[in-house]
């Protein structure tokens, strides 16, 4: 666009440094959503609630080891899959010790009820499950710590 001008030069900002600054843009404006994102998960109520069972399970914090980190979802995996009544997630967690895969399948009766985990699970990379919570009794009143 020839209307385009540097600060005190008659000439047009170049192609390259339009493509350079529109590359700069649209990668700072991914990254930007990128992190919202993660964010939005990592507040929701499922994800807290399956968080809150893995630090309070004496056999998976053992596992890991001290300190226990939790890692961002891996948003391109197709298992990590949340709609209006159901989410089924794969949190990365790691301790000094080992590190693993929090599977977490949380579900609510509508779009406006409260999360309600199902069940959630520690995979850790040598193959060893460990149970950490699941949702016993026919219609979900009974909770089962593993």
């Amino acid at each position: 666009m020839m209307w385009q001008k540097y600060a005190g030069s008659r000439r047009s900002m170049p192609l390259g440094a339009r493509i350079l600054f529109h590359g700069v843009f649209y990668a700072g404006g991914f990254a930007i959503v990128y992190y919202l994102i993660q964010k939005f998960h990592s507040r929701a109520l499922y994800y807290k609630l399956a968080v809150e069972q893995l630090q309070s399970h004496p056999e998976a914090q053992e596992a890991l080891g001290p300190p226990l980190n939790i890692h961002y979802l891996k948003l391109i995996d197709r298992e990590n899959f949340v709609d209006i009544v159901d989410a089924k997630l794969k949190i990365p967690v790691s301790g000094s010790k080992s590190e693993g895969l929090l599977y977490v399948h949380s579900s609510r009766g509508g779009p406006f009820q409260r999360w309600h985990l199902d069940e959630v699970f520690l995979e850790l990379k040598d193959g060893q499950q460990i149970p950490v919570f699941k949702l016993s009794g026919e219609n979900g009143d009974e909770v089962k710590k593993e």
